[in-house]
């Protein structure tokens, strides 16, 4: 399979990580639940860990990849915030200002 599409995602916190087993097929996340979430990747998608914290999401389907990747960053989108979660790598994200004190 030759790969096409590429989708990368950042994950930031302390404590997150990611990690992929079965040859690209399960994807285990670790983002601070009391549980592991298990991801079983569709067929036409590969998943590869960079580090701990950057998951590459490739394949020859546009469509299946990008789907797969926005599951993804679903279980923990990013807090506005802390600017923690699961994020695109070429995502712009603003943090918002906390409640002011007097």
């Amino acid at each position: 399979m030759e790969a096409q599409f590429f989708r990368f995602l950042k994950i930031v916190g302390v404590g997150y990580k990611a990690r992929a087993e079965a040859q690209g097929k399960m994807l285990y996340l670790k983002l601070g639940y009391s549980h592991e979430v298990e991801l079983t990747v569709p067929p036409a998608v590969r998943v590869f860990c960079f580090k701990n914290n950057v998951v590459c999401c490739t394949g020859i389907d546009k469509n299946r990849v990008h789907q797969f990747a926005s599951a993804v960053r679903g279980c923990k989108s990013p807090e506005v915030y802390k600017g923690k979660g699961i994020m695109y790598i070429d995502e712009v994200f603003k943090k918002k200002q906390g409640k002011k004190s007097k």
